[in-house]
């Protein structure tokens, strides 16, 4: 939303996740830690960059970056949502390539949401309408998932503009696709948001409508990235904006193992019978050390702005996941864009 070295081969998904150890930024910009700099007892900060922050590359702004996934061969793959696809490289995390995504149309996207399938095609999400669509590396378009309707913008649909599908995953496999809503649907409590799922019956079949969850944000905060984890669990990035405060951003662990399946529950309201994702709080982000980085506007810690992508890229050395965010900078002079390294050890269980 617009407010805000490889060990293995690397496959699609949450398995790239467990194979690749992507490098922290490093450069002139950038704020180091070289110790243990904890947010939580869960989460640490190792590194941020804002090398990137206001740059160009083949002509095209560096910026609006909603989205990360974890390419073939380790690159990182990184959305805007001014509809250009990003290849970075995998130690400098300076752009390589780029491409420009558009519609059946031929119009642009307000792109948001990003997976890289086994066979290498980006599964691209817009929040216009919204939409799940398959592109080739070279950005062709060869198809689209299905939507359920009241999951479309009004009047189509119960959904709200621009707080749509804001992110996107493939679970463990490959077989399921997971969508998260930013916001609620109209009929929905206001904070209660929806999760779809699309499932295929081969590694590479077409996807079709699967299950549908609910996830309770926090009050005034919207999904803004969700990243399966390798055991199924889902990374939830909750994310909001307060003028002349700044940024709230936390990152939870949810588990929808005990969900209900809520595609056809019309209205969420927290009603009984109906169980919502379980989810654990890992860090607020503003109790991280800031490593000395300076925010243009003003913010609770300085380290924070509008972080809207997250990633596993791989494991640390004691067995905790590699983290890379992405804050979106809205091309605006105020904002950063800013990519983070964090790492996080997983409880072994959800609470209630």
């Amino acid at each position: 939303m617009r407010m805000r070295s490889v060990l293995a081969t690397v496959t699609a998904g949450l398995a790239a996740a467990t194979c690749v150890t992507a490098a922290a930024p490093a450069d002139a910009h950038s704020g180091k830690a070289p110790g243990v700099h904890a947010c939580s007892p869960a989460v640490s900060i190792t590194s941020y960059s804002d090398a990137l922050d206001k740059t160009t590359y083949d002509g095209t702004f560096v910026g609006n970056l909603s989205a990360l996934a974890v390419d073939h061969g380790g690159r990182i793959a990184a959305l805007s949502d001014r509809s250009s696809l990003f290849t970075l490289d995998r130690e400098t995390l300076k752009p390589t390539s780029v491409v420009n995504l558009v519609d059946e149309k031929g119009a642009v996207l307000d792109s948001e949401g990003l997976a890289v399938d086994g066979d290498g095609t980006r599964l691209v999400t817009s929040e216009t309408e919204p939409s799940v669509r398959r592109y080739e590396c070279d950005g062709t378009l060869v198809g689209s998932l299905p939507v359920p309707d009241a999951l479309k913008v009004a009047p189509a649909g119960r959904a709200t503009s621009n707080l749509t599908f804001e992110g996107l995953t493939l679970l463990p496999g490959g077989h399921t696709l997971l969508a998260a809503m930013e916001g609620s649907l109209s009929g929905d409590t206001a904070g209660i948001v929806r999760f779809q799922t699309w499932d295929r019956a081969t590694r590479q079949g077409d996807f079709r409508l699967s299950a549908q969850y609910g996830y309770r944000t926090d009050t005034r905060l919207g999904v803004s990235e969700a990243q399966a984890t390798p055991d199924g669990r889902l990374l939830v990035l909750e994310r909001g904006f307060t003028a002349g405060v700044g940024n709230t951003v936390r990152l939870y662990l949810a588990d929808l193992r005990h969900a209900t399946d809520t595609r056809r529950v019309d209205t969420l309201t927290g009603q009984e019978g109906v169980r919502l994702a379980r989810k654990t709080l890992l860090a607020d982000l503003v109790n991280c050390p800031s490593l000395g980085a300076r925010a243009k506007q003003p913010q609770p810690n300085p380290l924070l702005d509008n972080i809207e992508g997250l990633r596993i890229t791989g494991r640390t050395p004691d067995g905790r996941l590699r983290l890379l965010l992405v804050s979106d900078d809205n091309q605006n002079a105020v904002q950063t864009t800013r990519l983070y390294s964090l790492s996080v050890r997983l409880p072994h269980t959800v609470n209630g």
